[in-house]
């Protein structure tokens, strides 16, 4: 049975997904602004945030709230942590990849997590002692007990372009016993991937508590292992770690192995 928070939490990401799918057809009406170098948003993205607020000012009037487009407000031990549209530039390119993604944050640690996928009616989610599930049904990551083989997910955010060559040197060294390395425009959604054994492990540099809170608690309650890329915890999820922060996700083996390709091509050195 889901917990009361989690019930407040699908309803609000249900409403917010309805929003991105009533407007994904009239694409080109759209008033889109860059909010920094290569960083856009849609008045879709504010639309459906101002769903998931209204969800929440209604039954926790005294929760803080972190959203992507509506910033930080109120000040209080539980944050809910909001990503109305993770994947805008998937959206607003017609590419049927993205998302919608909620966590309650206590004291920085991620409690609660729903992360919806309106075009699939996927729906993540995951209490701290609970367990993850997807529609209702119980999820772990796989299994794999190395780096050979695997699938694995990453991201090229536009802030983060300046460390682009040690991710690519990293890269490289990766796909010698990797299977695959996929960019799919969806933090978020990778997390959740990786939580439902999708995928084998997901690493990115620059994110934000908006783009991993729901799908740390997931991968987390799915057996798996969340770290920065030195196997540091990921520090708060709340207003307190609003800079973007590099993460690795998986099971506990394979996190260990990608983290000490990343330690040894010299990417993790990029951030010290």
């Amino acid at each position: 049975m889901q917990k009361p928070a989690v019930t407040l939490m699908v309803k609000a990401a249900r409403s917010a997904g309805n929003v991105l799918l009533r407007h994904m057809f009239k694409l080109d009406a759209l008033n889109v602004v860059e909010k920094d170098r290569m960083d856009y948003a849609s008045e879709v993205d504010g639309l459906a945030e101002k769903e998931i607020i209204k969800e929440f000012r209604r039954s926790t009037p005294d929760y803080a709230i972190i959203g992507e487009e509506s910033g930080s407000t109120g000040n209080s031990r539980f944050t809910w942590v909001i990503d109305p549209l993770d994947g805008t530039s998937n959206y607003l390119r017609g590419i049927p990849h993205f998302c919608v993604s909620i966590a309650l944050v206590e004291n920085g640690e991620p409690t609660h997590g729903v992360i919806f996928d309106p075009l699939r009616n996927e729906l993540f989610t995951a209490s701290r002692g609970s367990g993850a599930t997807l529609n209702d049904r119980k999820i772990r990551v796989a299994e794999r007990k190395d780096l050979a083989g695997a699938m694995l997910l990453t991201g090229f955010p536009p802030r983060e372009r300046a460390r682009a060559s040690a991710q690519l040197k990293c890269i490289d060294t990766l796909l010698t016993e990797a299977e695959d390395i996929r960019r799919t425009g969806s933090a978020a959604l990778d997390l959740a991937y990786v939580a439902a054994g999708r995928a084998d492990a997901y690493f990115e540099a620059g994110v934000k508590p908006w783009d991993i809170a729901a799908g740390v608690l997931l991968v987390r309650e799915a057996g798996g292992k969340v770290s920065d890329f030195r196997g540091r915890s990921t520090g708060p999820m709340d207003n307190r770690g609003l800079a973007g922060r590099p993460l690795i996700a998986g099971n506990l083996k394979i996190t260990d192995a990608l983290q000490q390709k990343i330690v040894n091509t010299g990417y993790a050195a990029a951030f010290d």
